[in-house]
């Protein structure tokens, strides 16, 4: 008898698993729309930073990255 009773009440309908499909969906869009949204602004603030006079001067200076105190050029 509780095995049986154990079972109904494991059972789960169409419309309750229609539900929970919607609505963990719809969680998911929201964290893919907020990724987008975090990716245009920091598409736009990378765009800034390059038309900065210091990326430029740096460009321009012809230091490589590989001549950094990391590697022990000293």
């Amino acid at each position: 008898m509780s095995i049986n009773l154990l079972s109904k009440a494991l059972v789960v309908t169409t419309t309750q698993l229609t539900m929970i499909l919607i609505a963990v969906a719809s969680i998911f869009l929201v964290f893919i729309i907020i990724a987008i949204i975090k990716m245009y602004k920091l598409k736009s603030e990378n765009k800034k930073l390059m038309q900065t006079n210091a990326f430029r001067d740096y460009e321009e200076s012809g230091d490589e990255l590989a001549s950094g105190h990391l590697y022990g050029d000293n």
